[in-house]
């Protein structure tokens, strides 16, 4: 959940590594011109495609944890979001053209 501390390290972090901003506030929490990133917990993972609908180019879910990270594996089956763990590495290549 955004405000805890394991979402806000992951978030800052795969941030860093696109060269972009973590946005703690509303809306999505990392756009680049990359990819647009949702960071989510196993508790919020299943909202993430709804935050993520709308935004043009690669989508990714980020989990920051194995569980998270397999739980939006879940989710995402079937779409055009991708994947990422808390170190921003791609478990899931996103479809979704720019």
């Amino acid at each position: 959940m955004p405000g805890s501390r394991s979402h806000d390290e992951a978030a800052r972090r795969i941030a860093r590594k696109m060269r972009v901003e973590y946005n703690d506030g509303p809306g999505v929490d990392i756009k680049s011109p990359r990819a647009t990133v949702e960071v989510e917990t196993s508790e919020t993972v299943a909202e993430a495609p709804g935050q993520l609908r709308g935004h043009r180019g690669p989508v990714y879910i980020a989990g920051t944890t194995q569980s998270a990270v397999e739980k939006a594996l879940e989710v995402v089956n079937g779409t055009t979001i991708g994947v990422m763990d808390s170190e921003g590495k791609t478990v899931k290549r996103s479809t979704r053209k720019k």
